[in-house]
């Protein structure tokens, strides 16, 4: 299968044209956002940066400052399931059209991938030495004020490898490997 490659910021066309098991490899500015930056949000805070048609990575990275400048030493995927409450409204409210973290999302998030546009982007966890390896610079940060792994990083990326798990038609890899899970638990039991 042959890997795509994208540039942030993303379009809905590009984004509509992706589909559950595409290998993508991201290049350009992304942001990172856990709870506290989605929960802020989610209160009406506008964000620190726009939106349109960015790319949010659940994403505590390890930060470092050299000769002035921030460099990231490690930046792998945090469980995205925490931002399920908030993510589909941070879709809707600023257009963002990608997410990359892991474990995939439910279907609130889902539903906002198929309404708003947007793929969920699965990143290898365990790898965040190999992740940073593909940060290229650090442009930035928000809302420091949250703590170093809840800030807003501004991050670019090049050649970022992700597996598109959650796609903009419904289609979802996780809810499949749910059901397949059920199925095989229900035959054991018997």
């Amino acid at each position: 299968m042959p890997i795509i490659p994208l540039t942030t910021p993303l379009t809905e066309d590009a984004v509509r044209a992706l589909k559950v098991g595409d290998t993508v490899e991201l290049t350009g500015r992304v942001y990172t956002g856990r709870d506290a930056a989605h929960h802020r949000m989610h209160e009406g805070t506008p964000p620190p940066v726009d939106l349109h048609g960015a790319v949010i990575y659940h994403c505590g990275p390890v930060m470092v400052q050299e000769n002035g400048r921030w460099v990231c030493k490690a930046a792998g995927p945090t469980t995205s399931s925490r931002e399920e409450p908030y993510q589909w409204e941070v879709m809707r409210d600023h257009g963002i059209r990608g997410v990359i973290g892991k474990g995939g999302m439910g279907p609130k998030t889902l539903d906002g991938c198929k309404k708003y546009g947007c793929v969920y982007l699965h990143a290898i966890g365990g790898a965040a030495q190999i992740c940073a390896e593909r940060i290229t610079r650090v442009d930035g940060v928000d809302w420091m004020d949250l703590g170093s792994p809840e800030a807003v990083w501004h991050l670019w990326v090049v050649k970022f490898p992700v597996i598109v798990t959650m796609d903009s038609h419904g289609g979802s890899l996780h809810q499949q490997v749910y059901a397949d899970s059920a199925k095989a638990l229900a035959t054991l039991k018997a």
